[in-house]
């Protein structure tokens, strides 16, 4: 069963090859995640099938985690409006969403504060 756990990081470079890193050494495989600034810290998501191993190892490395949470994961069709049909039935049902990002292994998007220079990286 897929698990969100919310991390908080400082934003610099260098924290997210650190979850990596930690959570590699652990033997936990990345999912999913979403990382994002808010109010000076870094906000990352990252889901996993097991939450236990990868909040301990977080925490050994000093990452705060904010909280985790049993997620759903949908699949849904690449086309326009399918996300949007399938928040109107949770809409229609009155269920909020309020947490959501797309996953799809092996491309991840990358937003960078060096956009020529991180080109030469992938």
């Amino acid at each position: 069963m897929p698990w969100d756990i919310t991390t908080e990081i400082e934003n610099r470079p260098g924290t997210l090859a650190e979850i990596g890193e930690t959570l590699g050494r652990a033997g936990v495989n990345i999912e999913g995640i979403s990382g994002f600034p808010c109010e000076g810290v870094g906000v990352i998501h990252v889901l996993v099938d097991d939450p236990d191993p990868a909040v301990s190892a977080l925490e050994s490395a000093g990452v705060k985690v904010r909280g985790s949470r049993e997620v759903l994961v949908a699949t849904i069709e690449d086309r326009p409006g399918a996300l949007g049909e399938l928040a109107r039935r949770f809409a229609d049902a009155g269920i909020n969403i309020d947490l959501v990002y797309l996953i799809n292994l092996p491309e991840v998007v990358l937003g960078v504060d060096d956009m020529e220079a991180g080109r030469g990286l992938i």
